[in-house]
C-alpha cells in the first residue's frame, strides 16, 4: 500500500494513514487502499477490533485541495468518501479513532464513522469546509448532530470552527482525552474487549446503528429479534454456562 500502513496484533487490527508529508491528507487513492482494508478486515477471522490513526503529529487534515480544486460535480460525486466510512460503521467489530494534532475535515468525518474517538491534548478538530466553498459531504451533517446535538453541530459547520480536545470532550466529541500519543491508550481499550463476546458486542452495534435513525417502536422490535437471534451462537451457550460455573468464559465468536 502507498498510503495506508496496516498492522495486526493481539487480535487488534490497525490501519495507519501514512501521508505525514501532507499532514495525512485524503486523496482517492488513499481512500481506495481503506475500501479494500475494510473489506479485508470485515472478511477476516479473529480481528476484535479496528483502530484508526495518523503518522506523525497528525490525524488527518481533510481532504486532498489539489485534488479537488477543478473538479465538475460528477467528478465531485465520484469523490465522495461516504461509502467507504459506512463500511466503518458497518464493521461487526468496534472501531476507535486514536486522534492526535489536526482531524479536519474528511479526517474529522472519518473518526465519525468509529465508535470511540480518543484525542490526544494537542487534538484540533473541525470541518471549515464552509471556507473552501463548500460543505461537509462525508457524513458531516449527518452523523455529528446525532452524536453532539444539532445547535453544537451547525455551530462547527456554519461558522467552521476547530476546537481543541477539551472543547470536543465537554461537547461529547470524543470519549477520552490523553496526553502523548492516544494510540497505546487506544490499545489499552480494545484490550478491554477480547474477554467479551464478539458476538455480543456484533449483535449490539447492529441494534444500535438501526434504532439510532428509527422511532423507539421499530427499534425495540429489532433490538428483540436481534437479542433473540443471539440463543442460536455458541458464544451465548458458553457464555451462560460460565456464569453458572463461575468461570472465565472461552468466547469464539460464532
Amino acid at each position: 500500500m502507498k498510503y495506508l500502513k496496516y498492522e495486526f496484533e493481539n487480535q487488534i487490527a490497525k490501519i495507519t494513514i501514512n501521508r505525514p508529508e501532507v499532514l495525512n491528507a485524503l486523496n482517492s487513492g488513499l481512500v481506495k487502499e481503506l475500501d479494500s482494508l475494510l473489506d479485508r478486515i470485515d472478511n477476516e477471522e479473529g480481528i476484535r477490533a479496528l483502530i484508526i490513526a495518523g503518522e506523525g503529529k497528525n490525524f488527518a487534515a481533510g481532504a486532498d485541495i489539489a485534488e479537488m480544486m477543478d473538479m465538475n460535480p460528477s467528478e465531485a460525486r465520484k469523490f465522495v468518501f461516504n461509502n467507504v466510512y459506512s463500511k466503518i460503521e458497518a464493521l461487526p467489530v468496534p472501531a476507535f479513532a486514536a486522534v492526535r494534532g489536526f482531524a479536519l475535515g474528511g479526517g474529522l468525518e472519518l473518526t465519525l464513522a468509529c465508535d470511540f474517538r480518543i484525542f490526544s491534548t494537542d487534538a484540533k478538530v473541525g470541518l471549515p469546509e464552509v471556507k473552501l466553498g463548500i460543505m461537509p459531504g462525508a457524513g458531516g451533517t449527518q452523523r455529528l448532530p446525532k452524536l453532539i446535538g444539532l445547535g453544537r453541530a451547525r455551530e462547527m459547520i456554519y461558522f467552521g470552527n476547530i476546537i481543541d480536545a477539551e472543547t470536543a470532550s465537554a461537547w461529547g466529541l470524543c470519549q477520552w482525552v490523553v496526553e502523548g500519543d492516544p494510540v497505546e491508550y487506544t490499545k489499552s481499550l480494545a484490550q478491554k474487549l477480547m474477554d467479551k463476546s464478539p458476538c455480543g458486542i456484533g449483535a449490539a452495534k447492529k441494534a444500535i446503528n438501526y434504532g439510532i435513525d428509527k422511532d423507539l417502536n421499530s427499534g425495540m422490535i429489532f433490538e428483540a429479534n436481534v437479542w433473540a437471534e443471539l440463543y442460536s451462537t455458541s458464544d451465548q451457550k458458553e457464555g451462560m454456562k460460565a456464569f453458572q460455573e463461575k468461570r472465565k468464559p472461552q468466547f469464539t465468536g460464532k
